[in-house]
């Protein structure tokens, strides 16, 4: 049986090249059409995570038999037959127009994020804020009501407070461990509730089942910042969640060497999101796609490094002498770890931790380290450290970030994958010289 699938896929692959050979444009397009059909019939559905982060949105055969998605720089698509091309611009049949709106690479990318989220639909956005803002602008019109929490990350925190109120939105926002208030405050009216479980930088975590079913009750949109955990770790919309925002920038990537963001879920919405994003004009550019396909390949194999690695600097640096508290859920006495534990198959790569001696001990703390980069973001193949204060939160300011929770002596780790003896090690060095 499985060689006489190879050679069915052999054959065809033998077939599309002579149909590039041919003079007759018209045919050689039945032909890939054909053939993509064909390929993408396989369902990759019921795959594991690491199966699907490989192969999806990559099944049909590339031109020339590549391996791999091809960098598609072109802005603009050709026809030759004017009925296909209206039908193409129409969305009646599948193809590419204009870059700014679809692309081939950026489209492989989005199969690869829906598939993974096991969502109905996806988009791609030039950078993570560029997909929140996008989604946050598109659902809501003045005199609606948005419901989310207290411990978001900064960019979304400056959206709620200083943005979406100059259009006439009320915004609601409420302490993130506080269920009641958040179902509370969705019952008096919501038309999003917005959520962000592991919190960006406390890792706080929100029971997502029961806050979604309490969103749907009220007819609001549920929306789920699923960053930090990843479809490998998480996936709300199995819980019920209608759309799915990434930072691709960070673990999706995971290089540190591409910005991107993503939305996925239920497919009425994101194709509201998505003629929303091709007139304002936040797209991701193909070179920009492909890196971030490349990137995810990988994801799998890095997170599950990268969650073994801040479980174990987790339990260490619980219990050092110069750390006064460790935020991390897979951490037993987290107050939201049983809730994670149910929700999620991993805890994540990112913990935070606070010092005794305050911002004084943080500045001479982190210049000692070795292997981290002192840099803003997350989610890469090497350790990144930093404060909220430089890093997720710099856009707020001292008082802003107290009201909010977040000490100024709180330190941000993302562990990398490197081997997590010389990370303890390393840690154990630099805390030892405060």
């Amino acid at each position: 049986m499985i060689y006489f699938l190879v050679y069915f896929r052999n054959y065809f692959k033998f077939k599309f090249c002579s149909y590039l050979n041919t003079k007759n444009i018209r045919e050689h397009r039945i032909a890939r059409v054909f053939l993509i059909n064909f390929k993408d019939s396989m369902d990759l559905s019921k795959t594991k995570s690491g199966t699907a982060a490989v192969w999806a949105g990559e099944m049909q055969t590339f031109c020339e038999g590549a391996t791999t998605p091809p960098v598609v720089n072109s802005v603009t698509f050709a026809y030759d037959d004017m009925d296909e091309w209206f039908d193409v611009a129409i969305g009646k049949r599948e193809g590419h127009i204009y870059s700014r709106n679809t692309n081939p690479t950026v489209s492989v990318l989005e199969e690869k994020i829906r598939l993974l989220e096991r969502a109905e639909s996806a988009t791609a956005f030039s950078t993570g804020m560029a997909a929140i803002s996008n989604t946050l602008f598109s659902l809501l019109s003045p005199g609606d009501r948005v419901v989310s929490i207290k411990d978001s990350y900064g960019g979304v925190g400056k959206i709620f407070l200083e943005h979406l109120p100059r259009f006439n939105i009320d915004v609601q926002l409420c302490n993130t461990t506080d269920h009641e208030r958040i179902e509370e405050e969705i019952d008096k009216g919501c038309k999003v509730l917005y959520l962000e479980s592991p919190t960006n930088p406390t890792l706080k975590i929100l029971d997502l089942k029961r806050l979604i079913k309490s969103a749907h009750d009220a007819g609001a949109i549920a929306v789920v910042d699923n960053t930090f955990a990843t479809p490998i770790n998480q996936n709300p919309i199995t819980m019920g969640a209608d759309l799915v925002v990434h930072s691709a920038t960070k673990y999706l990537g995971g290089h540190s060497d591409v910005m991107g963001g993503l939305v996925c879920g239920n497919s009425n919405l994101v194709r509201n999101l998505f003629q929303f994003r091709e007139i304002n004009g936040a797209s991701l550019h193909a070179a920009s796609a492909y890196m971030l396909i490349r990137g995810m390949k990988t994801l799998e194999l890095r997170v599950q490094r990268q969650n073994a690695n801040a479980l174990k600097i987790a339990h260490f640096l619980r219990n050092h002498p110069k750390v006064k508290e460790v935020f991390y859920p897979g951490i037993e006495s987290h107050p939201g770890h049983d809730i994670a534990k149910e929700q999620m198959s991993g805890f994540g790569g990112v913990l935070s931790f606070s010092l005794h001696g305050g911002f004084n001990d943080v500045k001479q703390f982190l210049p000692r380290l070795t292997f981290a980069h002192l840099a803003a973001s997350l989610g890469s193949v090497s350790t990144l450290v930093g404060p909220p204060k430089t890093t997720s939160h710099v856009e707020m300011t001292e008082a802003q970030r107290k009201r909010l929770g977040i000490p100024e002596s709180l330190i941000r780790y993302s562990a990398g994958i490197e081997n997590v003896e010389d990370l303890l090690d390393d840690l154990n060095n630099a805390l030892s010289n405060i």
